[in-house]
């Protein structure tokens, strides 16, 4: 269950397909620990902005923003203006949970005896995943820029934010490493 998301865009006046005379107030969001995409449900009055990052746990108590949250949504459901916004506010959740995301490539396994975990990273091929298990048998990596200095791998952050958003945007993708289905 996701305890924090981050707004991808709010439509203060509703859908604008949806034909009832008063229309409710949506926003799309990202959760931050598991990427589900959600419709949310503002509270009346509050004011939401792309990137915010709102509450939306059990305790209806500590949500101060968000009156509920009404589904979960694929990508197609999203706005256009919310798609457009989902790599960015990937690669500030990515940015913001740097330790969680090393943890990834000290971790990472083969996922069968010819490929491995680091090759699902778009961009990452033989040379650069032998580039980094090389490095970490050295020692464990402690940041992105570790990563990138020891092992040469220009912007892990990046790659990390791309297989997401490929995760997110393609409900057909065989493995899954970060978005839970």
């Amino acid at each position: 269950m996701e305890e924090y998301a981050y707004i991808l865009d709010y439509l203060p006046q509703g859908h604008m397909d949806d034909k009832r005379f008063h229309r409710e107030p949506v926003a799309y969001a990202l959760g931050d620990k598991e990427f589900k995409l959600l419709e949310l449900i503002p509270k009346e009055g509050a004011a939401l902005l792309t990137g915010d990052r709102v509450y939306i746990g059990k305790d209806s108590g500590r949500r101060e923003r968000i009156h509920q949250v009404r589904r979960r949504v694929s990508y197609a459901d999203l706005t256009h203006a919310a798609q457009s916004e989902l790599p960015f506010i990937i690669l500030e959740i990515v940015n913001a949970q740097e330790e969680r995301f090393v943890k990834f490539f000290n971790d990472a396994q083969p996922v069968t005896t010819r490929f491995h975990m680091l090759e699902l990273l778009p961009g990452l091929g033989k040379k650069s995943m032998w580039s980094i298990l090389e490095a970490r048998k050295k020692g464990k990596f402690t940041s992105f820029k570790d990563i990138e200095e020891r092992a040469g791998v220009h912007h892990p952050e990046k790659l990390i934010a791309k297989r997401i958003e490929l995760e997110i945007a393609d409900p057909h993708q065989k493995y899954r490493i970060f978005v839970v289905k």
